[in-house]
């Protein structure tokens, strides 16, 4: 897993596997987030097969497929969810974006993009987007 982090309680990485339950239990996370829609995905990485090893692990999982130009205000709201939070997607960018358009207004945009930026997804291009929602 190339698990990036982007808050204290909110992390993305690209798709992961049943097998990879256990360490991500082990690193603290208490709640999975699947932005990848099942279609995407791979026999046995499908969202149903990675929710049953995650809730017999004792970790919370919910699925808000993303599709990249179809991003909508209910993907935006899907992403706030409450505990250590790990989202995943194909590569982590999707998670990634839809994470800093969730926690506009909640601090300064300068700083969702340095957390961006620091994770190795620069995208200074969303500051107008996180701006626009802030001010809501």
């Amino acid at each position: 897993m190339d698990i990036r982090t982007l808050s204290p309680a909110f992390a993305v990485t690209p798709q992961i596997h049943v097998s990879d339950i256990a360490d991500i239990k082990a690193q603290g996370f208490t709640h999975i987030l699947c932005n990848r829609p099942s279609a995407e995905s791979a026999p046995g990485d499908k969202p149903s097969d990675i929710e049953i090893v995650a809730k017999a692990a004792g970790l919370g999982f919910s699925e808000n497929p993303v599709v990249m130009g179809q991003l909508n205000m209910d993907n935006v709201s899907a992403q706030k969810v409450e505990g250590k939070v790990l989202a995943y997607c194909a590569s982590g960018t999707r998670s990634a974006i839809v994470w800093a358009l969730s926690v506009a207004g909640t601090q300064p945009t300068k700083d969702i993009l340095a957390a961006l930026d620091t994770a190795g997804f620069p995208m200074p291009q969303l500051g107008p987007q996180v701006d626009a929602l802030a001010k809501g």
